[in-house]
């Protein structure tokens, strides 16, 4: 109990919190302005957020992924391209669409060939690349117009142009928070006093969601994780708020009128609710160690989002009390929410062996969690709902070979050694094929790095011999290449691609001229050149493509990517600095990840809730009970994929884990707190009867919004990243729920004596004082006195009247009537 040196009477010299709890009922007005406000710029910059969908985008900075995607960007151009299966289709009538497509202006060229990569069952499957950028919007005009000219034909289209997933899941997550929403109405309802109270709460919960989603620009860009599910987590994690605010004034309600009320439930109610607060925002911040950077992004959303859940709570709300106060005394109507006294009953009969059975199960927890199957890519995961575009991914993936690609980028500018490595790579089990400016064809079977001499290449691209060994004077000139004017020119072989790209400058400047059908066929050829080289071609590196037979993830492909660096290092040097990208890397390096975010999570997770559990318990034994009792249904929960040879995308666990320890120790606190507030006054067996009666309203409110959130999310969204993260969620709730309600009451019972040993709450016997008052008086501590009639007992309340009591304000043992004693234990239901 707090210091009280004198009782304190809140009309004379109110405390803090009464100050700042009357000044923002009284200044209701000025805040409904200023919330309204922010709701209109919110509605406005809700579309300034700018949306990240690549996970790989969020892996560190110094991780290969990161580093291969910028050295690519600056180094190479990537066109838009797109996949396109035609059913019901002979391989001769395949041919003549890839003739057809890649004479379509647009079309840079078509890939196509008679292996089962790209033909098998009647079903032909048809690259397309086009001539513009894959970020330039000319590339969906281009898709839009070649599925026109296709609409005959049966085909179906994989691509990623445009921002298909960020359209699918925004869809959908407007379909599930359209459903949390009406679970939501449903459970206020039945866990109600008043139907006036719903429109008081919802109000709160879409203004707090409103702000939250609009001041996510200031984020610069967010994850669409947190793009996704923040609303609806938000709304799950934050109800306690609202209701433990909404509670509190109705017990105010029975002794004051409405507007004292609301004053006094504030007053207790801020500092009560952020420290209940506390423990979701600490298993938050443990996120934001992660060096997974999709961890610190939600983290920072979910953080701002509860404190803008709070400022709601403590702004807002009371001033709409004060608007529906006589609407909520005239719509009262009878609890829906029934007592519970035989889980009470239950705990204490089994207090002795719920908790050995428990211990026993939470060690099979740990076993089994230790086991999960924890995955890093999309390609093994399996989700309730599949979109459009899953749809045909998979009708794609299972009509034809899917080899697994990777790109490895080594310094340019040896062709020789280009030719070497993807010559070897071919020969080795792992790889399927190859592609590289050293292995591809130009025309007549000559690939584009092979050096050819001055006749070589006139007869190669139909030009006069004397013309091709003045346009290898001039590349020799320019070169300032002189010792082969020297030597000879005829000796002077210089690889194609080098040659052909001077030949198409030479023209366009005008100094060599061709026949114009000369002229149109270098012109034809110097395009698609172009565009291979500037794929695979950089200024510092170059760029070969592997496409090989291992499956996307595993440990013989992470082996083989460590093998990839030596061989490539073979033929260019070991200081060579060479880097592959490409799916298998990006989940490499994500499990790279989470063997450090894993054990860093845990921990801080462990010690941010401990440090919070501390000051609320002032014992040792309570939070490190509390924890084991989280941290065991955690290991439950995530031993389900085990049992059931389910992978489970390893983001699932980061988050969950995290909210689970921050957010359902919420419901043990809930149970922990009452239970040492009234064994004081109660035998063991009416306590734990009154501890589960008072707390069961307040967890079937919030862990029933919380876990149908993550059930709705898991089976009504196509992202399996966002699925994974509902399905742990609803699943851990769920478990925790059932934990709390019939496993801890019997641990708080057994433990009941070590928890008591290890309290470091100091029990110091302070001066009586004697205070006469008429009016309104706040009572903090043991009390004996009059009160219209006489009090003794613990005193935690608001009394009008005339008092004249004796405040002793003590932490031990209490003086006791031996009359209400008696009365006490004659009445199993009093309290």
């Amino acid at each position: 109990m707090s210091k009280i040196d004198k009782p304190v009477t809140e009309e004379k010299d109110g405390g803090f919190m009464v100050k700042v709890a009357t000044f923002i009922v009284e200044k209701r007005n000025l805040f409904f302005l200023l919330f309204g406000l922010g709701i209109i710029f919110s509605l406005i910059a809700s579309n300034w957020v700018s949306v990240e969908n690549a996970l790989s985008a969020y892996l560190p900075e110094t991780s290969e992924t990161h580093i291969g995607l910028d050295l690519m960007e600056d180094e190479y151009v990537t066109y838009g391209s797109a996949d396109i299966m035609v059913q019901n289709v002979t391989y001769e009538k395949a041919e003549e669409l890839v003739d057809y497509i890649s004479s379509i202006d647009y079309v840079a060229m078509v890939q196509f060939d008679n292996t089962t990569d790209h033909y098998n069952d009647f079903s032909a499957l048809l690259s397309v690349t086009f001539i513009y950028e894959e970020t330039d919007d000319e590339c969906l005009n281009c898709l839009s117009d070649l599925t026109e000219r296709l609409k005959d034909y049966d085909i179906y289209v994989s691509t990623t142009l445009g921002d298909q997933s960020s359209e699918t899941i925004a869809t959908e997550m407007q379909s599930i928070t359209v459903y949390v929403a009406i679970i939501v109405l449903v459970v206020l309802l039945f866990t109600s006093d008043s139907y006036a109270e719903i429109p008081v709460l919802v109000i709160t919960f879409l203004t707090s969601a409103a702000l939250s989603s609009g001041t996510n620009f200031l984020l610069g860009t967010i994850s669409f994780v947190s793009d996704s599910v923040t609303i609806v987590l938000q709304l799950a994690l934050s109800v306690d708020y609202a209701v433990i605010f909404l509670n509190k004034y109705k017990n105010e309600l029975k002794i004051a009128p409405p507007k004292e009320a609301d004053i006094m439930a504030l007053s207790k109610a801020i500092p009560e609710i952020t420290a209940s607060s506390l423990t979701t925002i600490g298993g938050l911040i443990a996120m934001s160690f992660m060096q997974f950077g999709i961890g610190p992004d939600m983290a920072i959303v979910l953080i701002k989002a509860i404190i803008l859940s709070l400022l709601s709570v403590f702004l807002l709300m009371p001033g709409l009390i004060m608007i529906f106060s006589g609407l909520m005394e005239k719509t009262r109507h009878k609890s829906f929410v029934p007592k519970i006294p035989f889980v009470g009953k239950f705990a204490y009969k089994t207090r002795f062996i719920i908790p050995i059975i428990f211990l026993g199960l939470i060690i099979v927890g740990y076993y089994y969690s230790s086991k999960c199957p924890y995955v890093y890519g999309y390609s093994t995961l399996e989700t309730a709902k599949k979109s459009e575009q899953d749809i045909i991914n998979e009708l794609i993936d299972d009509t034809f070979s899917s080899p697994t690609m990777v790109a490895i980028n080594v310094p340019a500018g040896d062709y020789d050694k280009e030719a070497k490595l993807l010559s070897y790579l071919e020969s080795r089990e792992e790889i399927q094929y190859t592609t590289g400016l050293a292995n591809t064809e130009a025309m007549n079977g000559r690939m584009l790095t092979e050096k050819l001499n001055a006749r070589e290449f006139s007869e190669m691209i139909g030009i006069d011999s004397e013309v091709a060994e003045l346009l290898y004077s001039a590349y020799a000139i320019d070169d300032e290449n002189y010792g082969k004017l020297v030597n000879g020119i005829d000796k002077y072989s210089v690889p194609f691609i080098d040659m052909f790209t001077f030949l198409h400058k030479e023209i366009e400047n005008e100094i060599i001229v061709l026949d114009d059908e000369t002229a149109e066929t270098v012109e034809e050829a110097y395009n698609k050149i172009d565009i291979a080289r500037n794929q695979l071609q950089g200024e510092n590196y170059d760029r070969m493509l592997l496409y090989m037979t291992l499956p996307e993830e595993g440990e013989e492909t992470f082996a083989f990517l460590d093998e990839l660096h030596t061989i490539a290092q073979d033929y260019y040097g070991e200081d060579a600095n060479i880097v592959v990208v490409g799916e298998p890397t990006s989940q490499y390096d994500l499990k790279k990840t989470f063997d450090r975010d894993n054990t860093v999570v845990n921990v801080v997770s462990m010690l941010a809730v401990l440090v919070v559990l501390l000051f609320t318990f002032k014992s040792a034994g309570m939070p490190v009970l509390l924890i084991l009792i989280i941290e065991g249904c955690i290991w439950v929960n995530f031993s389900f994929p085990y049992i059931t040879h389910t992978n489970l995308f390893f983001m699932g666990y980061l988050i969950v884990s995290s909210i689970q320890m921050g957010a359902n120790i919420d419901y043990a606190i809930v149970v922990s707190s009452r239970y040492q507030e009234v064994k004081k006054t109660m035998s063991q067996r009416d306590a734990i009867i009154d501890t589960m009666n008072y707390a069961f309203p307040t967890i079937v409110t919030s862990g029933t919004m919380l876990a149908m959130a993550g059930i709705l999310i898991g089976q009504m969204t196509s992202e399996p990243c966002i699925a994974g993260i509902g399905v742990c969620l609803g699943r851990g709730t769920i478990i925790s729920i059932i934990v709390v309600m019939f496993a801890l009451p019997q641990i708080l019972l057994f433990g009941d004596k070590l928890i008591e040993k290890t309290s470091f709450d100091v029990n110091v016997q302070l001066p009586t004082t004697f205070e006469k008052n008429v009016g309104v008086t706040r009572l903090d501590g043991f009390v004996r006195g009059h009160i219209n009639g006489e009090v003794v007992g613990f005193v935690r309340g608001t009394v009008i009247g005339d008092v004249d009591l004796r405040v002793n304000n003590i932490g031990g043992e209490n003086e006791e009537d031996p009359k209400l004693i008696e009365n006490k234990e004659g009445d199993e239901s009093h309290e």
